[in-house]
């Protein structure tokens, strides 16, 4: 099973009275997670708005996702998941 992990590379600040978010990421971060793709290269990342902003006022973060291959985990006490009935079943009279 695949699982992405998120790797914080920068935080950013929206500026004022623009819809315009200024990020600052150290190069080496940067340089890190480059790939080529037809002989250019690119660094791919997001940029997300944090719930609050931090002490320096800083309201965004800009990282990116690690994908991570991970085995699928056995099912609880070794038991199959439990079937669901199907409606019909479901709404059949009671025996009583």
């Amino acid at each position: 099973m695949k699982t992405f992990e998120k790797i914080y590379i920068g935080k950013g600040k929206k500026v004022e009275n623009l819809d315009i978010v200024k990020v600052t990421c150290k190069l080496e971060d940067l340089q890190a997670i480059a790939y080529n793709y037809d002989g250019t290269d690119y660094v791919t990342f997001e940029v997300a708005r944090m719930k609050t902003a931090d002490n320096y006022g800083r309201s965004h973060s800009v990282y990116y996702n690690k994908m991570d291959e991970v085995a699928d985990a056995p099912a609880k006490n070794g038991k199959k998941p439990r079937k669901l009935k199907k409606l019909a079943e479901v709404n059949e009279p009671l025996p009583f």
